[in-house]
């Protein structure tokens, strides 16, 4: 066949580099509204769950089980379950019906009563619910810092870049994992230079994650993963009991954490059992309420390739995120891994969560060129920076990142570098050479820095742990060093561990290390002119880009 040139050209945009699949309910190959997913119902006797979605006590798996236990209130599931799913779903559109009300309500629905609920609105509804939902008044924003060789001299001038844009929280990983120590070491230092109060965390296998967290090194975390299947639980040794028992350990350091889930992942591991994946998530979410845990990381995140193939899938993600604040848990709404090769469709997918505003409406934006994301790659990075500050200047929306001009990042970097050499250097690490500041400095990435010897960095990582260094010696080392102000941030940091005030929903540091949650900066949407308000500070900060115009640039 004669090929027409404009379909060839259609064919080459990058929207059709995307994989897509037709749905597949039989292998959980479908969003929302499965044929699969079972039908509403609740029955109680003598104050216990005893039947559950069509589901006998006696046949209920350990999800379930823990779900009924723990994460519906017995004392309003009769009534709840009793209304119509549209009438629910037009009770959180409507600005009317205050936000409390609906999570008093909420309470008392099961897994598929939420789905049948989300099934009948579309995106702009759950936008509109999003906006009253969301647990704290102000949005905000959380980062990726790291790099492929793990150089802790550019973690902590990317970590100081990123702090002074606006990001609250940031969070590091590793190529090589026993660099983890110095990789935290270095984002501390760098998050605490670009804006006191800005809470790191290093994503880990458990127990060092934790161990970092207990030394005073990271803030804290939230890689800790909850599933919607049995099966998949188990795959990774896990029960719902074992979650939140860490859960609380972290708690119980002073620790802010939040479990993580996502639409797709069941799919990923094979064991979906036919369900959709919106129902499979919302039983995440549901076992994340029951563990008492602050919130919830969500969105699909690094399952995104999965939702996003089938139809609904963008829609199913804004709908786990919702169902998240719909239980009054802090949500990081993901837009974290890449899932396109279309700058509209990534942009497209992100303003289900910017426009109404979440708590984190990134849960891993890339404060980091995007190969050097060793999350595998986010839906926004380095080189979108003035693109995400336009969006806010046109829309007036608050995405939480601010213009921050090149002088400002070069000094805040320069600091971060010049501070990290001189802890190694008290604490008797691998020098850090000045043409390492210096490169680290005015670096775009990792091709841009010289080599460290990895060997010794290792080694010295290695020691950190076994000499029992805490965040105390870092305050030590920056004050003995001459770097009092950040000394002094540190040291604030350390002191949430003992208030705990931090491990409140949603909560976030400001620059003078107030606490902003849903105790005390509690969203009260209920229509124009309520809720969030973007300070005149706020809006001068937004809309005063250095590329504009200005009248005084004119000879008149």
């Amino acid at each position: 066949m004669k090929r027409s040139k404009r379909f060839e050209a259609l064919d080459a945009r990058p929207v059709n580099q995307d994989g897509f699949v037709e749905e597949w309910p039989e292998v959980g190959l479908m969003a929302m509204g499965s044929p699969n997913d079972p039908i509403p119902s609740i029955k109680i006797e003598k104050g216990k769950i005893v039947e559950m979605d069509g589901v006998a006590r006696s046949n209920f798996d350990f999800i379930e089980q823990f779900i009924a236990d723990y994460a519906i209130d017995v004392k309003v599931a009769e009534k709840a379950m009793a209304m119509d799913a549209a009438v629910i779903a037009k009770m959180l559109v409507d600005v009317n019906v205050p936000r409390q009300e609906i999570i008093n309500l909420v309470r008392g629905l099961t897994a598929a009563k939420l789905v049948a609920v989300f099934n009948t609105m579309n995106v702009v509804e759950m936008m509109m619910a999003m906006q009253k939902m969301r647990a704290r008044k102000v949005p905000s924003n959380q980062c990726h810092i790291t790099n492929v060789k793990d150089n802790p001299v550019l973690i902590a001038a990317d970590g100081a870049e990123a702090a002074a844009r606006g990001f609250d929280e940031m969070e590091t990983t590793v190529a090589v994992v026993r660099y983890a120590p110095f990789n935290a070491l270095a984002l501390l230092i760098g998050a605490q230079t670009g804006r006191g109060g800005t809470l790191i965390q290093c994503a880990l296998e458990e127990a060092t994650e934790l161990e970092l967290g207990m030394r005073g090194i990271t803030a804290y975390a939230e890689t800790i993963s909850v599933y919607g299947t049995e099966n998949v639980f188990v795959d990774g040794d896990d029960t719902p009991w074992s979650k939140a028992f860490l859960a609380s350990a972290y708690a119980s350091r002073g620790l802010k954490m939040r479990f993580t889930s996502g639409t797709g992942s069941e799919v990923q591991m094979g064991y979906a059992e036919g369900k959709s994946m919106l129902y499979l998530e919302i039983r995440c979410i549901m076992v994340t309420r029951g563990a008492g845990v602050q919130g919830l990381q969500n969105g699909s995140v690094s399952c995104i390739g999965v939702p996003a193939a089938v139809p609904s899938g963008i829609r199913a993600v804004l709908a786990e995120n919702l169902c998240t604040t719909m239980l009054d848990l802090e949500v990081a709404s993901s837009n974290d891994q890449t899932f396109t090769h279309s700058d509209i469709r990534r942009t497209a997918r992100t303003l289900m969560q910017m426009l109404p505003g979440t708590d984190f409406i990134c849960s891993g934006y890339g404060g980091i060129p995007n190969y050097d994301n060793m999350f595998a790659g986010s839906n926004w990075d380095v080189d979108d920076y003035d693109d995400w500050n336009i969006i806010q200047r046109d829309l007036k929306v608050d995405g939480g990142l601010r213009p921050l001009s090149e002088e400002k990042a070069i000094a805040v970097r320069n600091k971060a570098a010049r501070a990290l050499q001189a802890v190694f250097k008290e604490l008797g690490f691998p020098a850090i050479t000045d043409a390492e500041v210096e490169a680290a400095t005015y670096a775009h990435g990792s091709p841009d820095m010289p080599e460290r010897n990895v060997v010794e960095d290792l080694k010295a990582a290695q020691e950190l742990m076994s000499r029992g260094i805490t965040g105390i010696d870092i305050i030590k080392a920056l004050a003995k060093t001459g770097f009092n102000d950040l000394a002094e941030n540190v040291l604030n940091l350390l002191k949430q561990r003992i208030s705990g005030d931090y491990l409140h929903t949603s909560a976030i540091l400001d620059k003078n290390f107030n606490v902003i949650s849903a105790v005390n900066s509690k969203n009260d949407y209920r229509g124009p002119g309520t809720g969030y308000q973007m300070s005149d500070e706020r809006w001068d900060e937004i809309k005063n880009i250095s590329r504009a115009i200005k009248p005084s640039d004119f000879d008149v």
